[in-house]
């Protein structure tokens, strides 16, 4: 697991981007947490830099929103989604389990 940050560090409706093999963007939704791949499908952009409404984050560059549950974008410019990993908060610090694959609309885990 990836350490993140400690629960107080990370206040709801904002986001903390971790350095990792690949960057992770994690989001304190109304004091559920979620953690995405940072970087938009579309084009090279920083997801935790965007705009949070709801479970929707939005990219700054050209407004694809992702959904933070699944991963998957709303509408174009991005097709593609990223991937979703699992938060695990333990002794009051929030950690990131990598995911390995995407899984698409339909699919089971």
């Amino acid at each position: 697991m990836i350490p993140v940050c400690a629960v107080r560090d990370l206040p709801v409706g904002e986001a903390v981007r971790v350095e990792a093999d690949v960057p992770i963007a994690v989001f304190n939704v109304d004091g559920e947490l979620y953690a995405i791949d940072d970087t938009c499908t579309h084009q090279d952009a920083s997801l935790a830099d965007g705009w949070l409404e709801g479970c929707l984050i939005e990219c700054p560059l050209h407004a694809t929103c992702f959904d933070l549950r699944t991963g998957n974008p709303t509408g174009p410019p991005a097709k593609k989604p990223v991937r979703t990993h699992e938060v695990v908060v333990e002794n009051d610090h929030v950690y990131v389990r990598v995911s390995t694959s995407i899984l698409q609309h339909g699919d089971v885990a």
